[in-house]
């Protein structure tokens, strides 16, 4: 390898998003005017830089690259308006000069490299130190993807502290910054650099930064970009009618001729992916860690950039933004403000040495002079400002695959949400067309494609449900089925995107998509339950395929399934599509075949009622929710065998086989269905409460009665009675055994609960009289007599304080 042709090609270090890198980059070549442009990037990408730079194509936009072998794992190569290798692609195709990437292929990127990934991003790279965390762009170590920096630190000096300290850190502190990215912007992006100025000055300050950890896996880079770019050089072009753009690191190592050409072999085999050109977005890129130190803001860099790297201009402006933020939201923010703030902006960068103001000089003199001291208003609504909402877009020289031209096409339609921030929005399941659009953000959710998530629900019963504000994909299926509207909150990331391509090895359409994996779902379940929740995500999906081969996988697994809540949860999603299938596009499906399912898988359950509630408090804790389910769906469809369930559930309140906290679950719910009599509870309490009784199963019993409705229990005065006999007639040595049982089953009583029951303790004991003969005692200011006359009453709260 010549390394000294390497050395004496025009290397240019840049470093990523960096409007100076940008700016200084464009002067460069202006001066030099190389006849080829090698820039960092995956070589198998160089077909895309035609669409990249295309005027229909607005940045930010990523490169995607993704394995194509089934194994998920991607990655992406985002690109603002003022990031260096744009800049030198477009100064590339505007003069006509040859540009191609030289960097590792996509499929060598993404292959595991003795037990890490290969990297794609010059960690090295001033700020880009930090291990990426962003899911989007495959970035963890962990699925496979690639981190922004997968440095490992190597040895680090110790701080004071006695923590280690990066080399990022000690230029930072060495210099007197507070950060590095106070550093890197006093020191690189606001001075105004001749372009080779800042080329010397970034390649001294990357060979600092390279020499710190543990590079092997960018040495290895450094010898394939070095053997690629000599390669493609040949021997018609000179050294320097070449211009190399690369991370400053990377330049570096071509400068000092530190590459070693063994290392290139180190590399992994590539993995079978493809490449393309997808959207991107500046939430995004602020949140790439591994871009973020450099590009916390990319409104406010592309304000610097539009400006020529003014960045006096840029905070000019984004102060004069917030004033007006400030103003509409009824605060009392002046142009004197404004002009207050970016005196102190500018008198700050004085003193701390930078050439024209920063990020930190804009928050600081914000809170000094807009916000009067507080910082709430800057971090909260102000900062957005900066950061910026702005989705880029990708020319027709690239061609979307079928679920993105599907998903783009549904969103334009149906007037959903296309920015990179949250919006709500309310579907009504009466109006088909807003069903069509419940369709298809089920085939998303199910997909597992990020974009909507479910937030909530006014159901067909009437009232709002919703999952404490928060949006998500983890609402039981069977929740979703019975609703009036859905309230979802949807969000375009370029995840979604990412997903898209990702996906298209399941399927061409969205439907078939969402079919395969829910087949894949129904191929892994064991139960009846399972099956019918794969059932009703079909029905949601509207996916025909999947809800046929789910209903024969529900009969299958009923016939042999002798787990009581898995055969409660099958017939709670029959009766949910028996009652409000008719709302969902698949409502072809029909009774004939619901109907059917519905009342066999119930007598299935029925049959398994008392097997299933043997056991331990623990052991039938799901049992007891299968129980409701069952007497929801006895009481609600017709279709089924009631007077089984009532027999079944009849059968517990009288067997001393089952768990006693199922059994008083089985009594509560037939005294709510009136199945049973006051009379009848008032003697099936008192046999289980009696004094013969021990006094832990009938705490138990207890308990288990009173967690269905305490309300209605408690209001009724012979339930209350009953139960005011059974605390009385407890033996005072078995009392403090009972006690935790006890105190358990009381729990769950609310304030109005409570009330009535001390109103029927009262009236049991019959201490209202004596309360009201208290009163007259009170007239005759017999104190003596009113204490003796309420001890009985104290005696009774007492209890209930112990209890309650």
């Amino acid at each position: 390898m010549d390394l000294a042709r390497l050395a004496a090609v025009h290397l240019f270090p840049v470093r990523h998003h960096s409007p100076r890198s940008s700016a200084t980059l464009r002067a460069y070549l202006d001066e030099v005017r190389p006849k080829a442009i090698f820039v960092e990037g995956p070589s198998d990408a160089t077909p895309l830089l035609e669409a990249l730079v295309d005027p229909k194509t607005v940045p930010p936009v990523a490169i995607l690259g993704y394995r194509t072998d089934g194994t998920p794992a991607s990655s992406l190569w985002p690109f603002a308006a003022y990031s260096p290798e744009y800049v030198a692609v477009k100064w590339a195709f505007e003069h006509g000069v040859r540009v191609e990437l030289i960097d590792v292929p996509v499929g060598m990127t993404l292959a595991p490299f003795e037990g890490a990934t290969v990297g794609h991003d010059d960690v090295e790279d001033p700020g880009g130190h930090e291990q990426e965390g962003d899911a989007e762009g495959g970035g963890r170590a962990d699925d496979g993807g690639v981190g922004e920096g997968d440095e490992d630190g190597g040895d680090a000096p110790a701080s004071a502290e006695g923590a280690q300290e990066s080399i990022y850190e000690a230029c930072a502190r060495a210099r007197g910054f507070r950060s590095f990215e106070e550093f890197w912007e006093a020191s690189f992006e606001a001075p105004r650099y001749d372009p080779r100025s800042f080329r010397e000055a970034l390649l001294a300050y990357a060979d600092l930064a390279r020499s710190d950890g543990d590079r092997l896996v960018h040495r290895a880079r450094d010898a394939y970009m070095a053997r690629c770019l000599l390669e493609r050089m040949g021997p018609d072009l000179a050294p320097h009618e070449v211009a190399a753009v690369l991370g400053a690191a990377h330049a570096a190592a071509f400068a000092a001729r530190d590459v070693d050409p063994a290392l290139e072999a180190r590399l992994p085999a590539p993995v079978p992916c493809a490449v393309t050109l997808i959207p991107f977005s500046f939430p995004r890129l602020s949140e790439q860690l591994g871009y973020g130190a450099g590009n916390r803001a990319p409104q406010y860099y592309q304000r610097a950039h539009d400006a020529g790297g003014d960045f006096r201009r840029a905070t000019l402006e984004v102060l004069i933004e917030f004033t007006e933020h400030l103003r509409l939201r009824g605060f009392m923010a002046s142009l004197a403000d404004t002009i207050e703030a970016f005196r102190l902006a500018v008198t700050l960068a004085e003193l701390r040495g930078k050439a024209e103001p920063g990020l930190d000089e804009v928050r600081e003199a914000t809170i000094a002079t807009m916000c009067r001291g507080d910082a709430t208003h800057v971090d909260g609504f102000l900062w957005p400002a900066v950061i910026g909402r702005n989705v880029g877009r990708v020319g027709g020289g690239i061609g979307k695959n079928s679920l993105q031209e599907e998903f783009w096409r549904e969103v334009r339609e149906r007037r959903l949400p296309a920015t990179d921030a949250p919006e709500s929005f309310r579907l009504s399941l009466t109006n088909q067309v807003e069903v069509g659009t419940s369709v298809l953000l089920h085939r998303l959710r199910i997909a597992k494609i990020p974009y909507a998530g479910y937030a909530g629900a006014r159901r067909a019963g009437g009232g709002a449900r919703r999952r404490g504000g928060q949006a998500t994909q983890e609402t039981p299926p069977d929740e979703l089925l019975g609703q009036l509207s859905e309230t979802w909150e949807a969000q375009w990331t370029p995840a979604t995107d990412v997903a898209l391509v990702e996906k298209i090895v399941l399927g061409d359409t969205l439907e078939q998509v969402a079919t395969r994996l829910l087949e894949e779902d129904l191929a892994a379940c064991h139960t009846t339950g399972e099956a019918a929740d794969v059932l009703l995500n079909g029905v949601l999906a509207s996916s025909a395929r999947a809800v046929a081969a789910a209903l024969r996988a529900c009969d299958q697994f009923a016939a042999g399934d002798s787990d009581l809540p898995s055969l409660a949860r099958a017939c709670r999603a029959f009766a949910g599509l028996a009652s409000f299938g008719s709302s969902r596009s698949l409502s072809s499906l029909g009774d004939g075949v619901i109907a059917p399912m519905l009342e066999k898988t119930f007598a299935r359950a029925v049959l398994r009622v008392h097997g299933g509630c043997t056991g331990s408090d623990e052991a039938v804790a799901t049992a007891k929710e299968a129980l409701r389910t069952l007497h929801d769906v006895a009481l609600s469809q017709p279709i089924v065998d009631r007077a089984a369930w009532l027999a079944a559930a009849r059968g517990l309140v009288d067997s001393d086989a089952v768990n006693p906290t199922a059994s008083g679950f089985a009594c509560g719910l037939l005294y709510l269905a009136q199945a049973i009599d006051d009379a009848e509870v008032a003697r099936v309490v008192g046999l289980r409460l009696g004094g013969a009784a021990p006094p832990e199963p009938a705490a138990s019993f207890l308990a288990g009665f009173l967690e269905v409705n305490a309300l209605v229990l408690v209001k009724s005065r012979t339930v209350v009675e009953a139960l005011d006999a059974f605390l009385g007639g407890i033996a005072p040595e078995r009392f403090n055994d009972t006690l935790p049982i006890l105190r358990r089953a009381f729990a769950t009583l609310g304030a109005t609960e409570r009330r009535y029951l001390l109103e029927n303790v009262l009236a049991a004991r019959k201490l209202g009289d004596k309360a009201r003969a208290a009163q007259a005692v009170l007239l005759e200011k017999d104190r003596e007599k009113l204490k003796e006359m309420s001890e009985d009453l104290s005696e009774a709260m007492d209890e209930l304080d112990d209890l309650l």
